[in-house]
Formats: structure tokens, C-alpha cells, sequence
């Protein structure tokens, strides 16, 4: 099982990788949204916003979110893992209830291409 600071790891990984996007990618990247990723076996809560190209955490709290953030992702902390190592494919995930995406129509359609 992931650990905090695994999944935190993780996290910042997936903002360095955003950081450097290309196209319709970094387009995507670029939204100004709240976010929050519920790591369910862990149950603790990342918090922060996807600005400027990349993830911003900035809180952990335990428990699920305590505020509805425009983009809101819950999964395991090895789905986690998984998903930034490139082991496991989003939207299969996201198909199968492995990963919960919950956000506004049109930030779905943005965000469909860093899927």
C-alpha cells in the first residue's frame, strides 16, 4: 500500500510532467481550477489548484474533502502511483470505478486530453 508521502511524491511528479506539455496538453494544463484528490485507502485528502501549467498542493488533510473543489479525482494510493508511472491507463481506470472524476462539463472536455 502507497504511503503520504508517496502519493504526495507522486503528485509533484505529475505537476513537473504537466510543466513541461506541449500543445493541446499544455492548453489543458493551463485551467485555473481548485482541486482535490481523495486517496481512499489512505483516506487523506490532497488539496490545491491546477494553475499555470502545473498541480499546486497546497494542504493534506485527513479524511474526504472538507470543500468542493471544480475538480475533484479519488482513487487509491497505488492507483495513484500507478497511473503517474504510466502502469495504469486513466481512462480505463476511470471506466472501471478505479478513479473517480468529478468535475464541470467543459472542464471535462478540456482535461480529456491529459487523459
Amino acid at each position: 500500500m502507497a504511503t503520504i508521502e508517496e502519493c504526495r511524491a507522486a503528485l509533484d511528479q505529475l505537476s513537473e510532467s504537466m510543466g513541461g506539455a506541449e500543445g493541446d496538453v499544455r492548453a489543458a494544463a493551463s485551467l485555473d481550477r481548485s482541486v482535490s484528490c481523495h486517496i481512499t485507502d489512505l483516506d487523506v485528502t490532497f488539496a490545491g489548484r491546477l494553475g499555470g501549467g502545473r498541480l499546486h498542493v497546497h494542504d493534506t488533510r485527513p479524511g474526504p474533502p472538507r470543500e468542493r473543489a471544480q475538480i475533484r479525482l479519488a482513487m487509491t494510493g497505488d492507483d495513484l502511483l500507478a497511473l503517474v508511472r504510466g502502469d495504469l491507463h486513466f481512462a480505463r481506470a476511470w471506466g472501471s470505478g478505479r478513479v473517480r472524476l468529478e468535475a464541470g462539463l467543459r472542464d471535462l472536455l478540456r482535461l480529456r486530453t491529459l487523459l
